[in-house]
C-alpha cells in the first residue's frame, strides 16, 4: 500500500497537477492539505473518474484537508470534536485541518497543523493548544477499543495509524537548509519541537527518517528568492507511523517533480511505502 500526503495550497488552481500526478502515481490514498474550497465546490469529478473516492473537510479560502482514496473508506470523521467532544476541543474545529478514516485496517489520519505565524504571537499560542489537543486526539484513538463501522462494531486489534500531512515543524535542524537563523523561530522553536515530540512518544516513529537520515531533503521551499532552485527548503511534511505499520514500512521518498511544474504548490509530495 503506498499512502502520499500533499499540501496543494488550492486544490482548484492545482487540480491538473494533482491529477497527472495520480495517473503516473497511482498511490491507494492520497491527503491533501490546504484545499481552500467548501465541500460542495471540491472538484470531485476528474478525481472520482480515475477511480478514487473523495473525503473532504473544507473551509472558503483557507485550509481544508480531504483524502482521496481508491477503496472506500470506512469510520470517516472530521476534527477532534467527533472523538473528544466539545468541552475539550472549544473553538479548535472552526479551522478545518483534521480528517480521519480507515482502509484496510490502517487508520489515516491527515492534518494541517497551524503554522502559528510567529513565536509569541496568539497564532503560536493557537498552534500549542492545538498540538495538545491532538496529543490527547491520538491518545483517545490509540486507546478505544473498538472501531464503529455502520451498523456494527469492530474490534479494534490489528487497526494501525498512520498520521501524515502539513505539520508546519521541522523536527530538527537537519530538516532546516539553513538552521542557524531559524534557532528559536517559527517551525523550528523548542516549544513546538517538545509538542511534536510529545505526539510521537505516544507511540510514533518518523517514516522517512526510517530510510533516509541525510540533511538536505525538503518538502516545502519558500516561492521567495528562489528557494527551490537553490534547494533553500524544510522538511515539515511527514508520515508518522505506529509500531506495527513502521516495521511494515519499505520506503518513504520526496517527489520533487510537481515542485518543478509551472504555477506550483510551494509543497511536494511525499509517499509512504507499506508491505502487505
Amino acid at each position: 500500500m503506498q499512502i502520499a500526503t500533499w499540501n496543494v495550497n488550492s486544490i482548484r488552481t492545482r487540480l491538473d497537477h494533482v491529477v497527472q500526478w495520480l495517473q503516473d502515481n497511482p498511490v491507494d490514498a492520497l491527503c491533501l492539505q490546504e484545499t481552500k474550497v467548501v465541500d460542495d465546490k471540491f472538484p470531485r469529478t476528474l478525481l472520482e473518474e480515475l477511480g478514487y473516492h473523495v473525503y473532504t473537510s473544507g473551509q472558503k479560502s483557507y485550509n481544508g484537508v480531504a483524502i482521496i482514496s481508491r477503496p472506500p473508506l470506512t469510520d470517516v470523521s472530521t476534527g477532534f470534536t467527533a472523538i473528544l467532544g466539545e468541552d475539550v476541543v472549544g473553538d479548535l474545529d472552526e479551522q478545518k485541518r483534521v480528517i480521519t478514516g480507515v482502509i484496510d485496517g490502517i487508520r489515516i489520519i491527515n492534518l494541517y497543523v497551524p503554522n502559528g505565524s510567529a513565536v509569541g504571537s496568539e497564532k503560536y499560542e493557537y498552534k500549542l493548544r492545538w498540538l495538545k489537543v491532538l496529543r490527547e486526539y491520538l491518545q483517545t484513538l490509540l486507546t478505544n477499543k473498538t472501531l464503529a463501522v455502520p451498523g456494527e462494531q469492530v474490534e479494534r486489534e490489528g487497526i494501525e495509524i498512520c498520521i501524515c500531512g502539513d505539520f508546519n515543524i521541522a523536527p530538527e535542524d537537519k530538516d532546516i537548509h539553513d538552521p542557524a537563523p531559524y534557532k528559536g523561530r517559527i517551525m523550528a522553536s523548542e516549544l513546538e519541537r517538545q509538542a511534536l515530540i510529545a505526539i510521537l512518544e505516544l507511540g510514533f516513529a518518523d517514516a522517512f527518517r526510517k530510510f533516509n537520515q541525510e540533511t538536505g531533503n525538503y518538502t516545502w521551499w519558500d516561492y521567495r528568492t528562489g528557494g527551490f532552485r537553490h534547494n533553500r527548503g524544510w522538511r515539515i511534511d511527514h508520515h508518522y507511523l505506529t509500531p506495527a505499520l513502521y516495521k511494515k514500512s519499505i520506503s518513504c521518498t520526496i517527489d520533487v517533480a510537481p515542485r518543478k511544474l509551472t504555477q506550483p504548490s510551494d509543497h511536494t509530495p511525499v509517499i509512504v511505502s507499506l508491505s502487505k
